[in-house]
C-alpha cells in the first residue's frame, strides 16, 4: 500500500502546531517550582535558565514523533509527559553543545544561548537538571500506569543518549574537527549524535502504544532514517542559510573544518541522498496506509525545512 498525495507538509503543519501548543503547556507545568522541589527549594536562577532554554521555542519534533508513532499503533493518548521527558533531554544536549568547550555558540532558537544569557556554570547546571528531570518524568506513574513500560522507556532513552548514542556522537563530532573522516564514518557519527534520539523517540511511541516487535523495529528504522535526513538538512542549512534564517550561527562547520556529508559529497549530492532517505522512510510507512500519512508528512517537512 502506498501513501496518498495528501501526505505533505501542509497536512503536517496544523497537526504539529496544535500538538506543540499542548506540549508547551506540559513543559511549562513541569518547570513550576512546586514540581521541582524535593529536598529543598529549587534556586530561582536555575529555574530561570531552564525555562530560558526549554520554553524559547523549537520544533518539538522528537515529542511529536513519539506521540504520532503511538497514534499510528492505535493509542488515543498523546503521552505528553513522555514527550516532555524527551524534550527536556534534547534541550539539555543543546545547552551543553553550545558551551564554549563544545561548539561555542552564542545564538540558539534566535535567542542568546544559556551560557550567554546567564553564565557557564548556570548553563551546565541547567543542562544537568533537565537531563535528570527527563528520567524523573519517565519514572513517574503519571507517565504510564505500567511500571515495566516505564522501566523500558528509561532504559531505551538512556542507551540512545549515552556513550553509544548522543553523548558518544558528540565526542566523535569534536574529534572530527582534527581528523579526516569517510562518508561512512560521518554517517555513523551522525547516527549517534542526532539519529539516536530521533529513532528512540519513535520507538518509545511504539512501546507506549503496546506495539509488537516487528512494528517497533519499523518505528526505530523509520526514526533512524529521519535522523539522517534531519542532519543532512541541518548541514545544508549551515552551508546555505543566514544566521537570521536559521535562528543560530551558520557556516561554523566549514570554519571548524568539520566533516559533514555536505562537505564530503557536495550540496547537490547531499540533497539527492536526503531525497532518497525520505523516500526510504515513506516506503517504511507504506505498509500502514493512511494511518502513516502524518508521519510521512513530517518526514517531508524535515527535508524541506529552512531552519
Amino acid at each position: 500500500m502506498t501513501i496518498t498525495t495528501s501526505a505533505n507538509p501542509s497536512r503536517f503543519l496544523p497537526v504539529h502546531t496544535a500538538f506543540v501548543e499542548r506540549l508547551n503547556g506540559e513543559l511549562d507545568a513541569v518547570l513550576q517550582p512546586e514540581r521541582l522541589d524535593a529536598v529543598g527549594a529549587a534556586p530561582e536562577r536555575l529555574i530561570a535558565a531552564m525555562r530560558h532554554a526549554l520554553l524559547a521555542g523549537g520544533k518539538r519534533l522528537r515529542p511529536f514523533l513519539l506521540s504520532e508513532t503511538a497514534r499510528l499503533f492505535g493509542s488515543d493518548d498523546e503521552f505528553l509527559r513522555a514527550g516532555a521527558a524527551v524534550e527536556c533531554l534534547h534541550t539539555y544536549s543543546l545547552i551543553h553543545d553550545d558551551l564554549p568547550a563544545m561548539d561555542n555558540d552564542d545564538l540558539r532558537r534566535g535567542l542568546p544561548t544559556v551560557h550567554r544569557a546567564f553564565d557557564e556554570a548556570t548553563a551546565i547546571l541547567a543542562g544537568d537538571t533537565l537531563l535528570t528531570l527527563s528520567f524523573q518524568l519517565l519514572a513517574d506513574p503519571e507517565t504510564h500506569a505500567d511500571a515495566m513500560v516505564r522501566s523500558e522507556l528509561v532504559l531505551m532513552l538512556a542507551k540512545a543518549t549515552g556513550a553509544g548514542g548522543m553523548a558518544g556522537g558528540q565526542m566523535l563530532d569534536l574529534a572530527a574537527e582534527h581528523a579526516t573522516l569517510t562518508a561512512d564514518q560521518v554517517r555513523n557519527l551522525q547516527a549517534m549524535k542526532t539519529g539516536a534520539l530521533i529513532a528512540v523517540s519513535c520507538e518509545m511511541g511504539a512501546c507506549l502504544a503496546g506495539a509488537g516487535g516487528e512494528d517497533r523495529a519499523v518505528a526505530r528504522d523509520f526514526g533512524a532514517a529521519l535522523g539522517l535526513a534531519f542532519q543532512i538538512a541541518d548541514d545544508l542549512i549551515d552551508k546555505q542559510s543566514t544566521s537570521e534564517e536559521a535562528g543560530k550561527a551558520t557556516g561554523k562547520d566549514e570554519a571548524a573544518g568539520k566533516a559533514t556529508l555536505v562537505h564530503l559529497l557536495g550540496a547537490e549530492e547531499a540533497r539527492r541522498l536526503l531525497d532518497a532517505t525520505i523516500a526510504e522512510a515513506e516506503t517504511m510507512m507504506g505498509r500502514y496506509g493512511e494511518r502513516g500519512e502524518t508521519l510521512v508528512a513530517a518526514a517531508r517537512f524535515i527535508a524541506q525545512r529552512s531552519h
